[in-house]
């Protein structure tokens, strides 16, 4: 069984001028005609033309849908495939098991006293040394003291006017 391989490349989208050609639709004919027979002469055989979807950008952060037309050729791949065997894995069960014994627990530890960092927290690691109005302070139960100063502020505001 022969293997293929494929090469997808975009349809012309303007008329090639020729000799006695004559005609928009003559032109994109013709221009369709010439891709063809030059793949053809690769050895390429064509297969299908596909409008298929590609998003673009679109400005600065936007994005659209552009529909392509694509004409999709294919040719025998020169190697056989028959030749490929692929390496069989040996199955799950047949894995060797590693017994983990008492030499490494102790090489583990004496990894971690030769040389590693200590991590020792500093004080804002537990708490907050004061409140910068992003964060909360204030254990979270119920109302949050944030909550409870922008509601104040929410009332003083409404109480003015």
């Amino acid at each position: 069984m022969p293997g293929w391989e494929y090469k997808v490349v975009p349809a012309p989208t303007k008329g090639q001028k020729g000799q006695g050609i004559k005609g928009a639709e003559a032109r994109f004919a013709h221009a369709l005609e010439t891709l063809m027979n030059d793949m053809a002469r690769e050895g390429w055989e064509f297969q299908r033309a596909e409008t298929l979807p590609s998003i673009e950008r679109s400005g600065l952060t936007g994005s659209t849908t552009e529909w392509r037309n694509m004409l999709v050729f294919r040719r025998a791949v020169s190697a056989p495939l028959d030749d490929f065997e692929p390496e069989l894995l040996p199955a799950p069960g047949e894995t060797p098991q590693v017994e983990a014994g008492a030499g490494d627990a102790t090489d583990a530890q004496q990894d971690a006293a030769q040389g590693d960092a200590v991590f020792v927290p500093g004080p804002g690691a537990t708490q907050m040394a004061q409140d910068n109005g992003v964060e909360e302070t204030s254990p979270v139960s119920g109302m949050t003291a944030s909550l409870k100063k922008l509601a104040d502020y929410r009332k003083g505001a409404d109480t003015k006017d």
